[in-house]
């Protein structure tokens, strides 16, 4: 089972992203569920998602507390959350800044991980620049879908194309299209030092 932890802010598309994950593995034919965890309702307050991705079905519902990827849609929260509590050792962490993760003071979690497994993505860049908002979601999915392939960029796009159709939509996957190439470029980088 591939267990993913999703941290942002309300207005952000945490909850989407959340839904979105489940509709790619869906895509893929497998089996997933999502669902949120709200301290408060309003915008701007700390928000966290939770999906899981399995090949057989899915009986447990209690939230992600070891997760396999950790998706940060807000970098403002790394100094009052600890978002990547519980992450596997051999964990994926995506997290939207133009900032590289030393920048961020995560050289440690950096360091704990294989290479090439935490990285940074200017996610709300990328979405302004193909959208025109700064709903950094379908970006990082397409990001996570390089990154720690649970699902295919293919099937991310089916998922934002559903939740978005027609131009909207569009927009996004060119988007997330974006992060995917942008992370497998990271990748090979980090692989290659």
């Amino acid at each position: 089972m591939v267990e993913v932890r999703i941290h942002g802010r309300g207005g952000q598309g945490v909850v989407t992203a959340a839904d979105m994950v489940a509709m790619a593995a869906f895509a893929e034919g497998r089996h997933a569920q999502a669902f949120p965890s709200f301290g408060s309702e309003r915008t701007g307050a700390p928000v966290v998602a939770y999906s899981r991705i399995r090949d057989t079905e899915i009986r447990t519902r209690e939230p992600v507390l070891s997760p396999d990827i950790v998706i940060v849609q807000d970098p403002t929260l790394l100094p009052i959350l600890d978002v990547f509590a519980g992450i596997a050792p051999d964990g994926y962490a995506l997290i939207n800044s133009s900032k590289e993760p030393a920048e961020l003071g995560l050289a440690d979690l950096v360091a704990r991980h294989p290479a090439g497994h935490v990285m940074t993505i200017p996610a709300t860049e990328i979405a302004r620049e193909h959208t025109g908002r700064t709903v950094p979601n379908a970006v990082l999915l397409g990001g996570i879908a390089a990154l720690a392939a649970p699902f295919r960029l293919e099937s991310v796009s089916a998922a934002v194309r559903n939740r978005f159709p027609g131009r909207v939509g569009d927009k996004n996957v060119e988007a997330a299209q974006a992060a995917y190439d942008l992370v497998m470029s990271k990748k090979k980088e980090a692989i290659h030092a």
